[in-house]
């Protein structure tokens, strides 16, 4: 059985582990380094590394700083020339990745996909975990999720505006029209999450965790019960 767990999720910053018992893997360095040392205290002898999407500060904040704490980093290489990358004088923890090519990190193996967002080459995850044989799709700050996927047990996957409270927003005032063409073409809505999952087989997959979560935009107790109801699986909201 994985277990996820979550240091913080949205705009102001995203951190996440997932642990299958002997290997874990963080996902993301949105947040300050000592913050992410300390709040995954008790798993750090067993990371095996940091996967990062892209480069947006919510993402990567930290990234650089990771390798310093002896945390391997992995991103695609448009993501560390966005980042300044080759001027860490720890880039040798540094990896660079590639869309479709797989590799392993302890009892994980990691398949990166394309992502569609504002960014230098953004990136989401399958994961599958030899030791548990269980597998999960990180899919974040992405308008598209150009595959479907077989024999997930858990998918953590960005469910970032409601397109009614957009709208509602915008005619408000409260939002501004001029960010719609962004967020439309750069994050995942209810609607794409649920366009998602009606078009995956979710016959094995024990939890779904959504993600960055807009304040303004978001609900998280609409999008948990809208969900639950949608497919009949447990949600947790981050």
């Amino acid at each position: 059985m994985v277990s996820v767990k979550c240091l913080a999720s949205g705009s102001a910053g995203n951190s996440y582990a997932v642990d299958d018992g002997k290997s874990v893997l963080l996902l993301e360095a949105g947040i300050r380094k000592r913050t992410i040392l300390a709040g995954y205290m008790d798993l750090l002898m067993r990371v095996q590394g940091c996967l990062i999407t892209h480069e947006h500060q919510d993402h990567a904040k930290a990234a650089l700083g990771l390798p310093m704490a002896g945390i391997d980093v992995y991103a695609s290489g448009g993501t560390f020339s966005a980042l300044n990358a080759e001027k860490d004088r720890r880039n040798y923890r540094l990896h660079s990745i590639k869309a479709g090519e797989q590799f392993t990190l302890g009892t994980w193996t990691v398949l990166p996909w394309e992502a569609q967002h504002d960014a230098a080459e953004p990136l989401g995850f399958l994961l599958h975990s030899k030791e548990t044989r269980d597998k999960l799709i990180f899919a974040t700050d992405t308008y598209f999720i150009p595959n479907t996927f077989r024999g997930l047990t858990y998918i953590m996957v960005e469910c970032n505006y409601d397109r009614t409270l957009l709208d509602r927003n915008i005619s408000a005032g409260s939002v501004p029209e001029s960010l719609r063409p962004r967020l439309v073409r750069s994050h995942f809505s209810l609607d794409n999450v649920r366009t998602f999952l009606t078009a995956n087989d979710l016959s094995t997959v024990q939890r779904i965790y959504l993600l960055h979560v807009s304040n303004q935009n978001g609900d998280k107790d609409a999008f948990r019960r809208d969900i639950e109801a949608l497919t009949g699986i447990p949600v947790t909201v981050f």
